[in-house]
């Protein structure tokens, strides 16, 4: 079993380190934003979405226009393909949107451009190497002491932020394990479903509409878009106040959400919270813009550390299937999902196509879970009334369907 953990670690930078990082995000801006420019093309309906024909067309200019190594020039390059990919699925579902801009202070790592060990990293900059201690809680079984520590965790890929003039690096990081879990007490899951339009939904009936999100995002990129026409030094400052408002505005969103999707796993007795793999989310939610992708990572993360201070552990699992697959029987087509309404094609069950897919992704780790030891204690997925088992089998508390 693979278990994937986002680790957000902050930074002890030693002196001079701050200049150097913050030129290296500010190039790294840089090439984002060039690429989005170069592959966006402006209104006349041709965008640019390969990977490779961008890189070929930008990296020796990219190279040349700054001091970035090889690996970090890809990866602003692929972070604006990817941003213009979503926005040219918008425009072809009909939504409205403008060219991807990148103003947060981040840059993207791997391993070739870091190197991670289990008290610093080495992050390639503007300026050769630079070396940062981490500054990790005491308590050797709090995260993300409890990941970074913990040699069976494996650091795949990281992005460095800069917050309130520290710097974070928030790694995302795997470990494969047998999950030779043999404890005796029958437990339940939350199976948690995200999407455009209700940013989470549980497989107890919960439902977080993404309307405020979606609404304010709107608002906050017209604001710019009109500060940007002006092109003012004081519209440039006037943006960057925009901008943190805006996040702040959505931190303290996705930090409610968060909490209360804690709050009913709490409340329903449920020992772990469980998520789609968030690594491939863009192929699972091709309609999904840069800043839904970002929500969704930072809510899982918020629902990650809060869990675990109540005993609850977020986990991912494989989402294939999850949207198109019957709840009750197990049935799979493309057909059985049209928009925000499930019904299968083969026993007539009918619901929310989030709820539904809420169900299965609880139900995902329960096959997981029975397929990697049959030893484990029976776990069941926590519903608005009763559970179900891996089977599928329902058991309620009371008659009413769930």
């Amino acid at each position: 079993m693979e278990y994937r953990r986002t680790a957000v670690i902050k930074l002890d930078t030693p002196e001079g380190a701050d200049t150097h990082l913050q030129e290296t995000v500010e190039q790294f801006k840089y090439c984002a934003n060039a690429a989005s420019e170069w592959c966006w093309h402006g209104d006349d309906g041709y965008h640019v979405t390969s990977k490779a024909k961008a890189e070929d067309g930008l990296y020796d200019q990219l190279r040349e226009d700054t001091e970035l190594t090889a690996n970090l020039v890809q990866k602003g390059i692929r972070q604006a393909v990817e941003a213009v990919t979503s926005g040219v699925e918008r425009l072809n579902n009909g939504q409205d949107t403008s060219r991807p801009t990148f103003t947060a202070d981040t840059a993207v790592y791997d391993k070739r451009s870091a190197t991670f060990h289990r008290d610093h990293v080495s992050l390639s900059t503007v300026d050769g190497r630079v070396e940062c201690e981490y500054i990790l809680p005491d308590d050797a079984e709090k995260p993300p002491t409890k990941y970074v520590t913990d040699e069976e965790f494996e650091f795949r890929r990281a992005t460095l932020h800069r917050r309130d003039g520290d710097w974070y690096l928030h790694a995302s990081m795997l470990k494969e394990d047998d999950d030779t879990d043999t404890t005796t007490g029958h437990r339940t899951v939350l199976g948690v479903d995200l999407g455009m339009k209700q940013l989470a939904v549980t497989s107890t009936g919960r439902f977080w509409s993404a309307e405020e999100f979606n609404h304010w995002k709107r608002e906050y990129e017209n604001r710019r878009g009109d500060l940007q026409q002006c092109g003012t030094r004081a519209a440039h400052d006037a943006i960057a106040g925009v901008e943190r408002k805006e996040d702040g505005r959505f931190e303290i969103f996705l930090h409610r959400v968060a909490n209360e999707i804690v709050a009913e796993a709490v409340e329903h007795g449920c020992s772990h919270i469980v998520f789609e793999d968030l690594t491939d989310i863009r192929e699972n939610v091709p309609a999904a813009s840069w800043h839904h992708l970002w929500a969704f990572r930072r809510l899982y993360e918020y629902v990650e550390y809060k869990a675990r201070e109540q005993g609850v552990e977020a986990v991912q699992v494989d989402p294939r299937n999850t949207s198109k697959r019957c709840s009750t029987c197990g049935f799979t087509h493309d057909d059985n999902r049209q928009g925000e309404d499930f019904e299968c094609q083969d026993c007539g069950y009918q619901n929310h196509a989030d709820y539904n897919a809420a169900k299965n992704i609880g139900l995902q780790y329960l096959r997981r879970r029975q397929n990697a030891d049959a030893r484990g204690a029976p776990v069941d997925v926590r519903l608005n009334r009763g559970t179900l088992n891996v089977s599928g089998e329902y058991n309620p508390p009371a008659s009413a369907e769930a």
